[in-house]
């Protein structure tokens, strides 16, 4: 139903037009009482087996909604209500900025892929905290906050660009997550290295700590595919000394020849990150080296090509505590969240595990032996 309804309208539609007309449609329906409930019925029924303790917070499930989606913060009860178990807003960035000139979106179909290069879009870090602390939440739901570097703050300034959102967000945050890796502001990604990482991420949980102290805000840093391994074992050494509390990996690809991907020459030069499929392999490989290097002191979020409930459950035996997905819901449709609960919560009750928690790494742990 979903497909055909895709290919006949939103496949005929401008990419980002038709993100914001679904945007609006899930935020109506939000808002509707009678509707929402039974929208929440269907999409998102609730599997015992599969809830899931992470980051100190107690969640339904393991899959969420990754950042870029809802980069404002105006639609998590929509999300909530279509079956995520946590959304993740952002990314955010000190100041509101429109971020990259359109056109910025573009579909992959031949590749179930997505290019973008919106460059942190979103309305700055003081207004998407005011609308938090305003939010009356109608689905209970942990909220992620994804922060950035605003554009125009140079590469020697980005630590207090950062601490400014940090100290306006941190309280409205379930968890917090430092995105280093976005290919679409330039500079972000030199922010990567250890020794520009360091003083960061430091900065960030000093000013976390001091703005919220009834509580520890959990802290996670957002890594590239394209790291090279030696670079993905740095940050995963540097985030145990930080003590942070966990990585999400990956975000986009600039990578286009070593894909192999299928759609039309024109389309796959675009410059920006590619999410999707295509990135799938590389994002587990690199999520399988994270959690052979730091195994369970630290929380890996597996995102990056999750189409389906197998491909959740591979993130899973690979490390991931936490699976997001983003690119795939724009091909899936609404039943996306459902089908992924549902085929997970089918895969834990054939396997040899008793609990979701004891199949995270189990298959990484095992090739180790």
């Amino acid at each position: 139903m979903y497909e055909l309804f895709f290919n006949l309208v939103f496949k005929r539609m401008d990419p980002e037009r038709a993100h914001y007309a679904a945007f609006r449609w899930i935020r109506g329906a939000a808002r509707t009482p009678v509707l929402r409930t039974f929208v929440a019925a269907a999409l998102a029924p609730r599997y015992e087996e599969l809830r899931t303790e992470a980051l100190g917070l107690r969640m339904h499930g393991p899959f969420g909604l990754a950042a870029g989606f809802d980069k404002n913060a105006v639609a998590i009860d929509g999300m909530a209500m279509l079956g995520f178990d946590h959304v993740e807003i952002g990314t955010v960035t000190a100041q509101a900025q429109p971020g990259n000139p359109k056109k910025r979106l573009f579909r992959l179909v031949p590749d179930r892929a997505l290019i973008n290069r919106m460059g942190f879009n979103n309305e700055g870090s003081e207004a998407v905290a005011a609308r938090l602390a305003a939010r009356k939440a109608v689905f209970k739901t942990v909220v992620g906050v994804n922060i950035g570097k605003t554009k125009v703050v140079p590469e020697e300034e980005a630590v207090g660009d950062y601490v400014a959102s940090t100290e306006r967000l941190a309280r409205h945050a379930d968890y917090l997550v430092v995105n280093v890796s976005s290919p679409n502001t330039p500079g972000l990604r030199n922010l990567q290295a250890t020794e520009s990482l360091r003083p960061l991420l430091t900065a960030v949980r000093e000013a976390a700590d001091r703005t919220v102290t009834d509580r520890r805000v959990p802290l996670l840093v957002k890594i590239a595919p394209d790291l090279a391994d030696e670079d993905v074992d740095a940050v995963a050494d540097l985030a145990l000394e930080l003590g942070l509390d966990g990585i999400i990996a990956t975000n986009t690809t600039i990578a286009r020849e070593s894909l192999g991907l299928k759609s039309d020459p024109s389309l796959v030069k675009e410059t920006g990150g590619l999410s999707g499929a295509p990135v799938k392999e590389r994002s587990l490989e690199v999520l399988r080296r994270l959690y052979a290097r730091v195994g369970d002191r630290l929380v890996l979020v597996g995102v990056g090509g999750v189409e389906n409930a197998e491909d959740a459950w591979q993130r899973i035996l690979a490390g991931a505590s936490l699976v997001q997905g983003y690119s795939a819901f724009i091909y899936e449709g609404p039943f996306y969240a459902r089908a992924i609960h549902k085929g997970l919560a089918a895969r834990l009750a054939d396997s040899p595990y008793a609990t979701l928690a004891e199949a995270v790494g189990a298959e990484t742990r095992k090739a180790a032996q």
